[in-house]
């Protein structure tokens, strides 16, 4: 999950450079939070990092909570992208969503550190980052919902019908499965959760069948 890496998707090179800055800055939040972990890390070293002044952080943020509530936000589009690049909807749904999931994991496991970070940190920021959370959740949820829907009934398969309540079951699950990883630090191995993801998508849009 690094957006170090990820500029070009945060900052193309003919922005203006109020958003180059921006970047900048979610990059520089980034480094920090990888290297020192959130508590740890002043907006001195953000603005370090973002080879930035002080000054132009606070033209973007009033607290250090609201950039990394925009870090979130940014890594999880990216990463909602991977997932979407990797979903053909011409194919049957159920056979796309191990690779979809497989997408979403890899994109995950590029950072453990920020990974940690954001998906923990993130729950202790109280309201703010709970809103973060939901805006993020529901996101993914309506990507997964659209997803398989439009990809039912292609090629013959099992036709499906996903509600929004039921996306919504499926993100839970998932981030679920990711916190339980973080908690007994085996970030390295997101891949062994691949299996009982796609088990958890197909059981769920196959109730909706019924």
């Amino acid at each position: 999950m690094s957006i170090a890496t990820e500029k070009p998707a945060l900052a193309g090179p003919s922005v203006e450079p109020a958003h180059e800055h921006y970047s900048r800055l979610l990059e520089g939040m980034a480094r920090a939070v990888a290297t020192k972990g959130y508590a740890d890390t002043t907006i001195a070293d953000i603005v370090r990092e973002a080879a930035v002044s002080r000054r132009t952080f606070y033209e973007h943020f009033t607290t250090k909570s609201e950039c990394l509530i925009a870090l979130y936000e940014a890594a999880s589009k990216l990463a909602l992208r991977a997932v979407s690049e990797a979903f053909d909807p011409a194919q049957p749904w159920h056979a796309q969503v191990e690779r979809a999931i497989s997408a979403y994991f890899d994109y995950l496991a590029q950072d453990p550190a920020l990974l940690r970070t954001l998906f923990v940190e993130i729950l202790g920021l109280g309201m703010p980052g709970l809103a973060a959370r939901r805006r993020v959740n529901d996101e993914i949820a309506g990507f997964i919902q659209a997803a398989i829907n439009s990809g039912s009934g292609a090629h013959s398969g099992p036709v499906a019908h996903l509600t929004s309540e039921m996306a919504m079951t499926v993100v839970g699950g998932i981030n679920e499965l990711v916190l339980q990883a973080i908690e007994q630090d085996r970030v390295g191995d997101l891949g062994q959760l691949v299996p009982p993801a796609t088990r958890l998508v197909r059981a769920v849009a196959a109730e909706s069948t019924r």
